[in-house]
């Protein structure tokens, strides 16, 4: 999957009509129930969440919680602005800026990746190790990501006439077999990148100027208003699932391969170790994992309004975030690097 599938957002942004219902459940005793809904299918991006549920974190903090994966055809704000689902997750941060900018009430209020997993991917034979390489070079990238790499190059005043842009799909062969000097996908597949091989050369989107989070949390502003506490309660769970995991990563696999046994045991063992680096840096081990930047969300809101990809105008950077449930959390919540 591409974690920027702009019309997929759209198009679920699109399902709610011109006026948007928020339902609540009414009884306090519900809230204990618990729904999430996930942008994609559950992966190694979300292993600390299923240690959280397969560990009883979840229900020491009183909760019953669901997960609601996405996939292909699925709409992951819907579920959330309804209150079919407490809260959900975007696989990248420019979801929620393009939800906000629509009219959506969500907001940000923690994030599990320190940086998109989007990557440029290219061989030694036409090296792209910065934005600047790319000049010259054939890049083939998924057409739901090229607002993308438009951000990247207006972030680096760079002309995309400059290059060669090619759509392609998430098969990687292309740069195998010369037609293209570079594809893009997330570095977490570490099965589709295998046939690459080992001289593979990454560019990966923190190197690339583009500021961006990744397995964003998010609730609307109504949630946030009077549901605070059983969110807090929630991610509060999550960091210790995602602490337990930093502590445990050979056994958080295997407790997720065996609830999701379509996923492959080795290929997630090998990429445990990279899901981490994804998830703790310097700014985890200050500030506690799920933290984020304000002035990184701003700067993208910045960014991608220059190039046009707002639906009217931009949203206030202060509107897409809340750092309300970080700060209720922040005791618990692990300072990990």
């Amino acid at each position: 999957m591409t974690a920027f599938d702009r019309r997929t957002v759209l198009a679920g942004i699109a399902a709610f009509g011109a006026g948007i219902a928020l339902r609540i459940p009414e009884g306090r005793a519900e809230a204990a129930k618990v729904v999430i809904k996930y942008d994609w299918l559950i992966s190694n991006g979300q292993t600390g969440d299923v240690v959280a549920l397969k560990q009883g974190l979840f229900q020491a903090e009183g909760l019953e919680v669901e997960f609601s994966p996405g996939g292909p055809n699925s709409a992951t704000v819907p579920p959330v602005v309804t209150g079919q689902a407490a809260l959900g997750q975007f696989s990248d941060s420019a979801q929620l800026l393009l939800a906000r900018g629509s009219g959506v009430p969500v907001k940000v209020i923690a994030c599990g990746y320190r940086s998109g997993p989007f990557a440029f991917y290219s061989l030694p034979k036409a090296p792209i190790r910065s934005v600047k390489d790319m000049i010259g070079k054939r890049i083939g990238i998924q057409p739901t990501a090229r607002f993308v790499l438009d951000a990247i190059l207006a972030q680096n005043k760079i002309d995309p006439a400059q290059m060669q842009i090619t759509n392609i799909g998430f098969d990687m062969t292309p740069l195998v077999t010369g037609q293209v000097d570079a594809v893009t996908g997330w570095i977490t597949n570490t099965r589709a990148l295998s046939v690459i091989g080992p001289d593979r050369i990454d560019l990966m989107m923190k190197d690339t100027g583009l500021p961006s989070y990744s397995n964003v949390y998010f609730a609307t502003d109504q949630a946030l208003a009077e549901n605070a506490e059983v969110l807090a309660k929630f991610l509060r769970a999550v960091a210790k699932g995602w602490a337990w995991t930093h502590a445990h990563p050979k056994e958080a696999v295997d407790l997720t391969v065996d609830a999701y046994p379509q996923l492959d045991h080795g290929t997630e063992q090998a990429t445990v170790g990279l899901v981490l680096k994804l998830s703790f840096d310097a700014d985890t081990k200050a500030k506690g994992w799920g933290w984020f930047d304000p002035a990184a969300i701003a700067e993208q809101v910045r960014i991608y309004d220059s190039i046009g990809q707002f639906q009217g105008s931009a949203p206030k950077p202060e509107e897409c975030w809340s750092s309300a449930i970080l700060e209720m959390t922040a005791a618990d919540r692990p300072k990990l690097g």
